[in-house]
Order: C-alpha cells, then sequence, then structure tokens
C-alpha cells in the first residue's frame, strides 16, 4: 500500500461542487492499495502514518506525531501513485489493486485511521474529486508497505 503525506494547515476534497470532507492542521493522506495487498498492509500504514514526527516541537524541530498534535487526517483515494512510468510516456497502472479492493482496502485504512485516534474525512472512491489544501512546510512524505512475501 502507498501514501503521498503532505502536512496541512487545512485541506478539502468536493465532488460535483459538494464539500465532502474538510480539515485542519493535520495531514492529507493520498492513498492507493496495489495488487496483493491485504488489511495487514492498511493497519501498517496507518500506524505509521499515525505515529510519523513530522511536526515541529517547541524547539521547532519535526519531533511530533499527528497523535502528538491532535492533528486530523483528510484520506483520499489515488490510484494514480501506482503509476509505472519505466517505459514510454504513458504510465500504466496495472499494478494498483481491483476496484472493488481498492475500495475496500480505502475503506478500511481510513477507518483504521480513525481507531488510532485522529479525527478522519475522507474523499469518495473512484470520483472526479477537487483536492485544495493549504501545505504547511511544505512538508511531503512518501510512504510505502509492500505486500507480505507468499
Amino acid at each position: 500500500m502507498k501514501a503521498l503525506i503532505q502536512r496541512v494547515s487545512r485541506a478539502s476534497v468536493t465532488v460535483d461542487g459538494e464539500l465532502i470532507g474538510q480539515i485542519g492542521p493535520g495531514v492529507l493522506a493520498l492513498v492507493c492499495a496495489m495488487r496483493g495487498d491485504s488489511e495487514a498492509q492498511a493497519e501498517k500504514l496507518a500506524a505509521k502514518l499515525s505515529k510519523l514526527r513530522i511536526f515541529e516541537d517547541e524547539a521547532g524541530k519535526m519531533n511530533r506525531s499527528l497523535l502528538d498534535t491532535g492533528g486530523e487526517a483528510l484520506v483520499v483515494s489515488q490510484f494514480t501513485l501506482a503509476a509505472d512510468t519505466s517505459r514510454g510516456n504513458r504510465p500504466g497502472f496495472s499494478e494498483a489493486a481491483a476496484p472493488e479492493d481498492g475500495n475496500r482496502l480505502y475503506q478500511y485504512f481510513a477507518a483504521h485511521l480513525a481507531q488510532l485516534g485522529p479525527r478522519v474525512e475522507t474523499g469518495r472512491f473512484g470520483a472526479d474529486m477537487k483536492v485544495e489544501l493549504l501545505n504547511d512546510g511544505p512538508v511531503t512524505i512518501s510512504l510505502e508497505i509492500p505486500p507480505e512475501p507468499a
């Protein structure tokens, strides 16, 4: 499972002009389930995100986590994180999970993250979403939890 994490002052997502998710300070997490992923990867990714020390402490060092700060999370499905750009100019997405698995794991990830403590808002899987954010830093970090070996 892959995620692109951005530390934000605020973020929101709309679908067809309707605001469906909005947060204050915290993280925008663009999330992609990969072929072979399971709930185990979703749980590990949620735990990693919740404890990732990307927020500043009193000394100005990135030493505090989402849980430490009481920050919020906006979780948006983003299958294009699976893009294979190794050949040609058109990305391939064959490594992304099938839509039904991708949606299930995306929903599971968001629910598990919420169980860990932060308030979680979500986008809508498969929808044409408009995401707005005010990057804080900017801080952008790529996370990946690979499938377990067979």
